[in-house]
């Protein structure tokens, strides 16, 4: 089986998360030394291939498991979460490493995020999202979505439309009203046009709806290097390990 390390191995919620976990990957518990000590030995098993990856953030800030990460960049790194809410699944990103992408990274992320939905046997739907609906209002960041919703139309025959506000990417009546005839209110993917708005509105969803959200899930990475929240539970943990051996799968 494929070896996921876990950083935090002193940690009660990953001791009884790895309980699980073993039953579809082998679990390497690191315990000694500070956080930093312990990090610095994960990357390690994972350049000498003695560990295939790493799932680590239960105690520690996401930068810390992004500056891990950076060891394993094929380039632009970025991250989604999946959230299940209303019996339909949704990848949101970048919700947790790009501050304020710019047109051609802000594309990067959305054909990053489009190959991440094969893990969950989505047809990407995407929706760029915006304050705009198709020219309803003009400014610098709108016209940076329209660029990148070009840049991806260029490059792939992925279902995508944009600029468009959040009550048009997922509402039928509201879409139609405002002619978001190409998604037609049932995104799948919805991509934000900065992490501010991203982060707030994952955040936002998992508190008010009472629905979860797993992640996030790192993307473009040599190997499997994926981040927890602090708040994390149990079933958190063995959702994100499940996830990454997908990864592991994807990328054979």
């Amino acid at each position: 089986m494929q070896k996921i390390v876990f950083p935090e191995g002193e940690d009660d919620r990953i001791k009884q998360a790895s309980i699980k976990i073993k039953e579809f990957a082998d679990v390497i518990l690191l315990t000694k030394g500070s956080i930093d000590e312990r990090l610095e030995e994960a990357k390690n098993l994972l350049k000498n291939n003695k560990a295939d990856a790493v799932i680590t953030g239960a105690t520690h800030p996401t930068n810390k498991t992004i500056k891990l990460a950076l060891n394993f960049k094929k380039g632009l790194i970025s991250s989604f979460f999946l959230i299940d809410i209303n019996n339909k699944r949704f990848l949101f990103a970048d919700c947790a490493v790009n501050p304020n992408p710019n047109a051609e990274q802000l594309a990067e992320i959305t054909l990053q995020t489009a190959n991440s939905a094969k893990l969950f046997n989505i047809t990407p739907r995407i929706a760029m999202l915006s304050y705009s609906t198709k020219g309803s209002a003009e400014g610098e960041i709108i016209e940076k979505i329209q660029k990148a919703t070009e840049i991806v139309k260029k490059k792939t025959n992925l279902i995508i439309d944009g600029e468009l506000q959040v009550d048009s990417a997922l509402i039928p009546e509201v879409a139609k009203i405002k002619n978001s005839d190409i998604i037609k209110g049932d995104a799948n993917i919805l991509i934000f046009p900065d992490l501010n708005s991203g982060n707030i509105s994952y955040k936002l969803i998992e508190r008010f709806a009472n629905t979860k959200a797993i992640g996030p899930i790192l993307q473009n990475l040599t190997k499997p290097i994926n981040d927890l929240s602090r708040g994390c539970k149990i079933e958190n943990i063995i959702e994100i390990a499940k996830i990454t051996i997908n990864q592991l799968s994807q990328s054979l």
